[in-house]
């Protein structure tokens, strides 16, 4: 019975510290000026890092953890609608 409780929460754990991993390493790139912070890059790793920390919570639940990710990831979705946004203005201004 032991073994089954450490091999159920084992994969979430896994995810949950590769998603904490590269949120730290996107926070790295980012500083070190190999990613802008409305790049595509930063933010696909933001939303797929919270993503991961996120479905390690509904295992191992914390509410202020979760309302964090909730958080991040929604500005992440929120800067991706403004990328595309923003790409959506030149290419109309661009025709006119």
């Amino acid at each position: 019975m032991g073994a089954e409780v450490v091999s159920e929460s084992f994969m979430p754990d896994v995810i949950g510290i590769i998603g904490s991993a590269l949120l730290i390493f996107a926070y790295f790139l980012l500083q070190k000026g190999s990613l802008k912070g409305d790049g595509w890059g930063y933010l696909w790793m933001n939303l797929i890092a919270a993503s991961m920390i996120l479905y390690s919570l509904l295992f191992h639940w914390n509410t202020a953890s979760f309302i964090i990710e909730i958080f991040w990831i929604g500005i992440s979705i929120y800067g991706m609608w403004r990328r595309l946004k923003k790409k959506d203005d030149i290419v109309y201004k661009e025709e006119i």
